[in-house]
């Protein structure tokens, strides 16, 4: 039988009583609607599936700032007047300063870690620094304390040898100063500072660490968006066949949006211990848990090059907010090194100073390699990159933790914003199913269609009422 919009010509005759109660039970809603429109929700769900993942993602890392007009935004949240800043980036502080005690509680000790450095070592490596240095700081002692001429008409021989006469002491200077700083690096060195710093600083910064160490896991929860949305789709398709209510289509895209985010996620880091399933015919395990080596190598790779690297910790180490304990360090033995190399220099300027002058001359000094070192610590960034071994100790601590560790050096940094991950994708999903129900369906109309020479409203008969009354 052909039951067409609007077309009588092949219809049956009236159905009457029990027949009627049949048509109602054997006829979905939709009778009348193409065919096609069914074949392709499937399709839909699964494409939503994909696309609200997508947007969801983009929307976890982007933009690093707030966009497109800030007016109003509550402190660590994503979300404001008017615009969107990306989840991770809005929490960018918040979610350094977590990495950061993570990483020390799991995986490094700053103060072993420095213990590595051997003083005499780091003295060699300075050395030609230190000769810069004291080149520049005696000649000028020499030009602007010593009366007018004295020190340019002095042999060039002679100004070297007063200048290796003032180094002689110099590794020693430099081993009881490190000694000092390895003793207790943590009185000169913040590491949460420096890294919470630069990652507020540089937000693309923290979104490379989580990118990249989740590279597949992030692919994964786009195409698994597709998956896990064509399944639902055919039970869409079934429902909306047999109930067409202009909130299902909304509905079902919220549905599909919020589920394929939800058991995307669990599935990288459920279960955390391997499971077997199936008699032991398969084993259930958190996809970014399986990949715990080339994980680890990664994160310790971008940590060592771009994070803890020697120009960034010596940074921090000069200007940090322990730098005025670096300083008062640095100053005691400044005063002790110059005591050692005036004495040496004394019998060359006693006979153009006096006691005072001489006295002042020291104090110049010290304030002028305090100012200078700092500017000459690059000579040692090569060697404090191969003492320290950064990269190697992250990787070999990471790589050795239980899968339940692993799992909470990363996971926890983000799990408390996976709630706006999942809502974001259930909002997408919604718009979408709105989309679908204008687009498709044309918003589900109250239409009339006429069957028989009569006109059913929706889906029944008006025959059948008719008969009824």
């Amino acid at each position: 039988m052909n039951y067409l919009r609007g077309d009588s010509s092949e219809a049956p005759e009236r159905m009457l009583g029990s027949d009627c109660d049949k048509w109602r039970d054997l006829n979905g809603q939709g009778d009348f609607d193409p065919l096609w429109t069914y074949l392709i929700m499937p399709l839909i769900s699964g494409f939503v599936g994909y696309i609200t993942n997508v947007i969801a993602l983009k929307m976890t890392f982007y933009p690093l700032e707030f966009w497109p007009l800030k007016v109003w935004q509550p402190e660590d949240q994503p979300f404001g007047l008017f615009g969107w800043q990306g989840i991770i980036p809005a929490k960018a502080g918040k979610m350094a300063s977590k990495s950061v005690d993570l990483m020390t509680e799991k995986l490094i000790n700053v103060n072993e870690v420095f213990q590595r450095i051997d003083p005499a070592r780091f003295a060699e490596v300075m050395e030609g620094g230190l000769f810069e240095m004291m080149t520049q700081i005696i000649t000028d002692v020499g030009t602007n304390k010593l009366p007018k001429g004295v020190w340019d008409s002095l042999p060039e021989a002679v100004q070297h040898e007063t200048i290796f006469k003032a180094l002689d002491d110099s590794p020693e200077f430099l081993n009881a100063f490190m000694t000092d700083i390895k003793d207790d690096v943590e009185q000169v060195f913040d590491l949460k500072h420096m890294v919470v710093t630069a990652m507020v600083a540089n937000k693309e910064l923290l979104n490379r660490v989580f990118m990249e160490c989740g590279a597949q896991e992030l692919t994964f929860i786009e195409r698994s968006g597709f998956y896990f949305g064509f399944l639902f789709g055919i039970a869409q398709m079934v429902w909306w066949y047999y109930f067409q209510e202009i909130w299902v289509l909304p509905f079902c895209g919220l549905i599909v949006g919020t589920l394929t985010n939800w058991i995307a996620l669990k599935v990288i880091f459920l279960p955390i211990e391997p499971t077997p399933i199936c008699c032991g015919a398969f084993t259930m395990h958190g996809l970014f848990l399986q990949r715990q080596d080339a994980v680890s190598e990664l994160f310790a790779k971008i940590n060592a090059e771009s994070i803890l690297y020697p120009e960034a910790m010596w940074t921090s180490i000069l200007t940090g907010p322990r730098s005025d304990k670096f300083r008062q360090m640095l100053d005691r033995h400044t005063h002790q090194f110059v005591d050692k190399m005036a004495g040496k220099l004394k019998p060359f300027v006693k006979a153009y100073l006096g006691e005072m002058e001489f006295l002042q001359m020291k104090d110049d000094i010290a304030a002028q390699i305090m100012e200078e070192l700092p500017k000459h610590i690059y000579h040692s960034y090569d060697y404090t990159a191969e003492a320290l071994k950064m990269e190697d100790t992250l990787c070999t601590a990471m790589k050795g933790l239980t899968y339940l560790e692993f799992e909470g050096v990363l996971h926890p940094v983000f799990e408390e914003d996976e709630l706006k991950l999942i809502l974001v994708g259930a909002l997408l999903g919604a718009m979408v199913g709105v989309f679908q129900l204008l687009v498709m369906f044309g918003g589900v109309e109250n239409e009339t269609y006429v069957i028989f020479g009569d006109s059913i409203d929706g889906h029944l008969a008006t025959g059948c009422g008719a008969e009824s009354a």
